[in-house]
């Protein structure tokens, strides 16, 4: 419930900042909630000496993004929420808002003293299986990117983040996608220091309140 709530308080403030949702002549608007599935979701770990790719998928419990502090391996983690299910969102919506819900289990380096800069890009596979190339941009090119703001910092640890999607939700709308399928990796490699982020994928007991939510609002 909390996180439903505060996924619908952002979603209000989007509204609000983009003039949607207001005035008597609006159309009513439908707010749905779609989980990540955990049969498609994954990383993928690129070794530093070797460049050795290794992906990983299916009911993990949790994904991996950034760079290992201490190894030095590199992780881009996939998320999968599918559109088209009962109750999802309809080919023909017009999306006004979009917030993806994700809990940050563990952050390395631990106490976090700076910030991990991390940029989520829309990409598009079927069947949705992860291949190592799907690390690179140049084999899976991104349909659409933005960055978490504020990027992440040690308040994130063991706490909710929730991130406007909007623009690579309206993009999947345009290009009639079946899956929201996303990228999360560090914003910049060795622009920044390394840092690493783990996101809840349970599927345990907890996973209506701790894995991946996509919060869409649409007309």
């Amino acid at each position: 419930m909390i996180r439903r709530f505060l996924a619908i308080v952002l979603t209000s403030i989007i509204l609000a900042l983009t003039g949607c949702g207001g005035g008597s002549d609006a159309p009513p608007s439908i707010v749905t909630d779609i989980r990540s599935d955990p049969l498609f979701d994954g990383d993928i770990m690129r070794d530093p000496i070797s460049g050795l790719l290794t992906g990983t998928q299916g009911n993990t419990q949790s994904v991996f993004a950034g760079v290992d502090p201490v190894t030095d391996e590199e992780f881009r983690a996939f998320l999968d929420f599918p559109l088209r299910i009962s109750g999802g969102v309809p080919p023909n919506a017009v999306i006004a808002s979009s917030v993806l819900d994700i809990f940050i289990n563990s952050i390395l380096p631990q106490p976090l003293t700076g910030t991990i800069p991390i940029r989520i890009d829309l990409v598009s596979f079927q069947p949705p299986t992860l291949i190592e190339t799907y690390f690179d941009p140049t084999f899976q090119p991104a349909l659409a990117s933005i960055t978490i703001t504020p990027p992440i910092s040690q308040a994130d640890f063991g706490n909710h983040v929730l991130v406007d999607v909007t623009s690579l939700m309206t993009v999947a709308q345009q290009k009639v996608l079946d899956d929201f399928q996303i990228r999360i990796l560090l914003l910049d490699l060795g622009a920044v220091p390394p840092g690493l982020i783990e996101i809840n994928d349970t599927t345990g007991v907890n996973r209506g309140v701790l894995a991946p939510l996509l919060s869409v609002t649409y007309l």
